[in-house]
């Protein structure tokens, strides 16, 4: 069946999100006076790591809003009792710096200009539409998109397959003419897989995974082996493209 649309994550996916996080804790820190306070700062990002992935699980689940996870992440890493305002500035101040940093990955522009004339493209991010919007905005790829969803305005976050099959039904196509892109491979490539979308995990860093743990998705090590993929869809029993 051909693949008429694919569906984008943003975060690690279009956008290196751990690249400018890292690199904007780093000058947070140190604006701050906080670095020597974590004993290196490896053991700094990885206390953020922890707290972001935490509270962002939380936020996915419905357990709180999408800027009360943001003040959470802060009291988590300061391990402070602090005030609505003095958590929402710290974050505030941090966010310049990783504003700074933002960047699309290198791949990202080629294989769009690829797909352009074959392919539809949309968004679908466990974010909020007020971040990823602007994002996208100031990347200089919004125009490339003619949906964006995200899971705060959905009221549905991945794994779920309401959110894929929403994304679905914004574009006005059948889910098996949909391809999703993800870095994650159970929140985007499980997700889309048993939700009916053809799965491309973007696995940029070699992950190990179990051949048993991907079946139904595909797994490709650049944006530049999609376009080769979504020529032939292989999903049934196929072997992934993935060396």
């Amino acid at each position: 069946m051909s693949i008429r649309a694919v569906v984008w994550d943003v975060d690690d996916t279009l956008f290196d999100y751990t690249g400018a996080d890292r690199a904007a804790m780093r000058e947070h820190l140190t604006a701050e006076g906080l670095l020597d306070g974590h004993g290196s700062l490896a053991a700094a990002l990885e206390r953020w790591r922890v707290a972001t992935e935490f509270h962002w699980a939380r936020f996915s689940a419905g357990e709180v809003s999408f800027e009360g996870q943001r003040l959470d992440r802060v009291r988590h890493f300061l391990e402070r009792e602090l005030s609505d305002a003095e958590a929402d500035g710290w974050f505030r101040r941090y966010k310049t710096h990783y504003e700074t940093a933002w960047a699309l990955f290198p791949d990202v522009l080629p294989v769009l200009d690829t797909l352009a004339a074959s392919h539809r493209h949309a968004v679908l991010s466990n974010s909020s539409l007020t971040v990823q919007d602007r994002k996208l905005r100031t990347l200089g790829v919004h125009d490339r998109f003619e949906v964006i969803l995200c899971a705060a305005e959905l009221g549905v976050s991945k794994p779920e397959a309401g959110a894929f099959l929403a994304a679905c039904e914004a574009l006005g196509l059948p889910p098996h003419e949909v391809a999703y892109v993800g870095d994650h491979p159970e929140i985007d490539g499980r997700g889309a897989a048993d939700a009916g979308l053809l799965s491309v995990w973007i696995d940029r860093h070699g992950g190990h995974t179990s051949v048993e743990a991907l079946v139904g998705r595909h797994r490709i090590g650049s944006l530049a082996e999609l376009p080769a993929l979504l020529g032939a869809d292989t999903r049934f029993g196929a072997p992934s493209t993935f060396g």
